[in-house]
């Protein structure tokens, strides 16, 4: 099989191929690649054809780095169920070794493909290795069916959720959303308590508000705060297509202890991906559920709590471009150890 890979820069082709393969993520969606090259990266949406026949799609980031800048394909690529991924794959590989400039370490795949020795050979066969870093994008996702009833969702729901959800309404939390791009200052102060809290590395200010208007010009993000005695106490920035709803940024300021202000937020969202005729809600990522020194144990048993499956995705893999991607790999393996992740 011939195939061939070409650029596409028609936005319907691309929505078409993404409407008719309905995967799991917003990061192979056309507003990502526009958030993308907002703040200054540049992207290439690539096609691989068989004939005339559009059989996969691919967004490929160019990722400035101080430790190696590298390419990284989020999410992706989207093959078409019917096509040999083995040979989408090749094609792909093939096309990217001569377009990588030499500053460039390594091309990443963040794939959404399941977690099998079989989907890992694909990679191997290709020369690619595990990339050293820790969930580039979600590799265990937690998703939510909410085509059932709202009481049925309900019942699904771990005891001690469903129970939290019930005692917020009770204590007069209140839960509101925005499609607003000014109430990005109200989700930063609530942000920004919970980076002091939890000590991790935030995004920044203009990032989540660029994100915030490339997908809401669509009506494709919503901000939601939960308010308790006039204080707004936890918000999210949640991103939709079609078929999902994506928990993709939260917030909690955790000032008013036992409330369960986070519980409420997350089912009135539920609510909200129901009304648009969304067939789930994705969490995002978490971890595996016997790993409870991981920093986000405690999120994922959150996340968890209002029922769901998860999907396994394999992890990322890595074909090294240049010599200098070792400083990096022993970098990221060393702070990975570190981390405990």
């Amino acid at each position: 099989m011939l195939l061939k890979v070409s650029q596409i820069e028609n936005r319907e082709v691309w929505d078409d191929f993404l409407a008719q393969e309905k995967p799991h993520s917003f990061l192979h969606s056309w507003q990502w690649g526009e958030f993308n090259q907002r703040i200054n990266t540049r992207i290439e949406r690539l096609g691989v054809y068989n004939g005339d026949q559009l059989i996969a799609i691919a967004l490929i980031l160019f990722v400035k780095a101080r430790r190696g800048s590298f390419l990284l394909c989020p999410h992706g690529p989207i093959i078409s169920t019917q096509q040999e991924k083995g040979e989408v794959l090749k094609a792909l590989t093939e096309y990217l070794r001569k377009v990588a400039e030499p500053k460039y370490t390594c091309l990443r795949i963040s794939s959404l493909l399941p977690s099998t020795v079989e989907n890992a050979n694909l990679f191997k066969t290709l020369g690619y290795r595990n990339s050293p870093v820790h969930m580039v994008h979600p590799e265990l996702a937690w998703i939510l069916d909410v085509r059932n009833s709202s009481e049925e969702l309900l019942r699904n729901m771990r005891k001690s959720t469903r129970y939290s959800v019930k005692k917020a309404e009770k204590e007069g939390v209140t839960v509101r959303s925005s499609n607003n791009p000014k109430d990005i200052d109200l989700f930063w102060r609530v942000y920004e308590t919970t980076v002091t809290r939890q000590h991790f590395t935030p995004f920044s200010k203009e990032y989540l508000q660029g994100e915030f208007e490339i997908f809401s010009a669509d009506n494709n993000a919503m901000f939601f705060f939960a308010e308790y005695q006039g204080e707004t106490t936890a918000a999210a920035l949640i991103v939709f297509d079609e078929q999902s709803g994506y928990y993709h940024h939260g917030a909690t300021t955790q000032k008013y202890p036992g409330l369960t202000d986070a519980q409420l937020l997350q089912w009135q969202i539920i609510q909200e991906v129901k009304k648009r005729g969304c067939t789930y809600y994705n969490f995002w990522g978490v971890v595996p559920g016997n790993n409870k020194n991981h920093p986000w144990a405690g999120l994922s048993i959150f996340k968890r709590g209002f029922g769901g499956f998860e999907e396994k995705y394999l992890h990322a893999q890595d074909l090294i471009l240049s010599s200098r991607y070792y400083i990096s790999y022993l970098i990221d393996t060393a702070r990975k150890i570190k981390r405990g992740l």
